[in-house]
């Protein structure tokens, strides 16, 4: 039931304020740092977290801006330069 709710959530706040999208301006060599923060966060395999990393990388990937808000957060605690961004 409360994934149900989180979704229902979720999809409300995407249609009342639109997506926000993840943004990161680090070197190609903290992909793997970046992949790490992907898997822990997202909980994720490696080959998921190499697929979210491509749309990061090519400023495809989105969400709530709350979820990409905290994806940053926790990027930047790593060491990479990354931001919540409104399209």
């Amino acid at each position: 039931m409360e994934q149900a709710v989180f979704e229902s959530v979720r999809y409300q706040m995407l249609c009342e304020h639109g997506p926000a999208r993840l943004q990161v301006s680090s070197p190609p060599t903290k992909s793997v740092a970046i992949m790490r923060v992907l898997r822990a966060e997202l909980g994720i395999d490696l080959k998921n977290a190499k697929a979210v990393l491509r749309r990061v990388l090519d400023g495809d990937y989105s969400g709530t801006l709350p979820e990409m808000e905290h994806l940053a957060r926790t990027l930047r605690e790593a060491g990479i330069a990354a931001a919540a961004t409104r399209p």
